[in-house]
C-alpha cells in the first residue's frame, strides 16, 4: 500500500514537472499547479505565510518536501565561493574551525594540497568569504518562508564530489538530514543546496523519494558497500531500493530547498570533472534542543565525539548538543531557544 501510494506521488510530481517517466527532473521554480487531487493536508504543516512563495509552491512543498528555485545564486557569487575553496585546498588560508574530509578511496600517499585532495568542506562559519552564502538575502527571504524570521545557521558544507575511481565511492546513501541534528521541530528546519555547476545524473545528482518528509526519523547506519563508504555517510537501514524517486538535475545557480526528513541521496560521480555543491541548513531560533542518547542518533554522536575528540581534543564526554551550540549562528531576527 506504502508503496503504491509512492508512485502515485511521484506520477503526481512528474505530471507537475510536464513529463511522463521517472528520469531526471530538469530545475525550474516550480510555479504550476499541483494536481488537487494528491492534495488533501488540513492546513499547511511544512511552511509558513509569506509573501514569497505562491500558493503552487508552497503546495509543491507541502506535498513533496522540496521545492526549487532556478537561477537564484549569480555567477559572481558561485565565482567567488569557487575561488575560496580552491585557496582552501591550496592552503593559502586556514581552514579555521572546518572539518576536511577526502574520499575514502584517495590514499594517504596523495595527500598533497589540491583542489584533487578535498571532497568536503563542513562548517564553515568562521571563513567569511564562504559564509557570505547563508547571508545571501535571495536566500533567506526562502528560508523564512520554512524557517520564519528568526534564522540560525546551524550546519554548513561546500561538496567537491571527485570522479570515481570504480569502486562508486563517490555516492551517497539515502539518508535524511534530521539523523545529524539535536534539536526540534523538524518543520522548522530547512536546507539550501545550491549548484556550483550543471548538475545531472552522470555526476552524482540529487536524487529525492517525494513526500517522505511526512514520515517519522528512521534507523540509519553504514550500509555495506564492498568498495567502502566516506565517514558520517549514513543510509538508512532497510531501504527499498524500488522506491519511486526523482533525480534533480540543476543549473549553476540553481537552488533546491528541501526539509530535514526527505529521504535523499547522490549518485557516484562517473565524468571526469568535479561535482561542486554550496550549501547550508538553516533552523527557526525557536527550536529547542534534544537529548539524542537512547535514539537512533546515539551512534551518530558517538562517531562525531570520537573524531574531534582525535582531531582536535574535544571533550569525550561532551554531547551532539554541545558541538552544535558551538557552531550556530544567528543570521537574522532575534536568537532565543538555539
Amino acid at each position: 500500500m506504502e508503496h503504491t501510494r509512492a508512485a502515485l506521488r511521484l506520477r503526481t510530481v512528474l505530471g507537475h514537472l510536464g513529463r511522463t517517466s521517472a528520469g531526471a527532473y530538469t530545475a525550474h521554480p516550480t510555479t504550476q499547479a499541483v494536481s488537487s487531487t494528491s492534495f488533501h493536508p488540513p492546513q499547511f504543516q511544512y511552511t509558513l505565510h509569506n509573501d514569497i512563495l505562491s500558493l503552487e509552491q508552497r503546495k509543491f512543498y507541502e506535498e513533496n518536501g522540496f521545492l526549487v528555485i532556478k537561477n537564484l545564486v549569480s555567477d559572481d557569487d558561485i565565482t567567488r565561493f569557487r575561488n575560496q575553496f580552491q585557496r582552501l585546498c591550496k592552503e593559502e588560508v586556514k581552514p579555521q574551525g572546518m572539518m576536511i574530509m577526502r574520499d575514502v578511496s584517495i590514499e594517504k600517499s596523495k595527500f598533497v594540497p589540491s583542489e584533487e585532495l578535498i571532497t568536503k568542506v563542513q562548517n564553515f562559519h568562521q571563513d567569511e568569504e564562504l559564509f557570505r552564502y547563508c547571508t545571501l538575502p535571495e536566500i533567506l527571504k526562502y528560508v523564512e518562508c520554512f524557517t520564519g524570521p528568526n534564522i540560525m545557521v546551524v550546519h554548513t558544507m561546500m561538496i567537491n564530489k571527485p570522479p570515481d575511481s570504480g569502486k562508486k565511492t563517490t555516492r551517497h546513501p539515502f539518508h535524511q538530514d534530521l539523523h545529524y541534528f539535536p534539536f526540534r521541530p523538524s518543520n522548522r528546519i530547512v536546507a539550501a543546496w545550491t549548484a556550483m555547476e550543471q548538475v545531472n545524473r552522470n555526476n552524482g545528482c540529487l536524487s529525492v523519494l517525494p513526500g517522505t518528509h511526512k514520515g517519522c526519523l528512521k534507523p540509519h547506519s553504514y550500509p555495506p558497500w564492498e568498495g567502502g563508504v566516506n565517514i558520517m555517510y549514513y543510509g538508512i537501514q532497510g531501504y527499498d531500493e524500488n522506491s519511486p524517486r526523482v533525480h534533480l538535475e540543476m543549473e549553476k545557480g540553481d537552488t533546491v530547498f528541501f526539509h530535514p526528513l526527505l529521504i535523499h541521496g547522490s549518485g557516484w560521480n562517473k565524468s571526469q570533472g568535479y561535482r561542486k555543491v554550496i550549501s547550508c541548513h538553516f533552523a527557526s531560533a525557536d527550536c529547542h534542543y534534544i537529548d539524542v542518547k537512547g535514539t537512533s542518533q546515539e551512534s551518530f554522536e558517538k562517531d562525531i565525539l570520537e573524531t574531534l575528540h582525535k582531531l582536535y581534543g574535544f571533550p569525550e564526554d561532551a554531547s551532539l548538543k554541545d558541538i552544535f551550540r558551538l557552531n550556530v549562528q544567528l543570521v537574522k531576527g532575534e536568537r532565543t531557544n538555539l
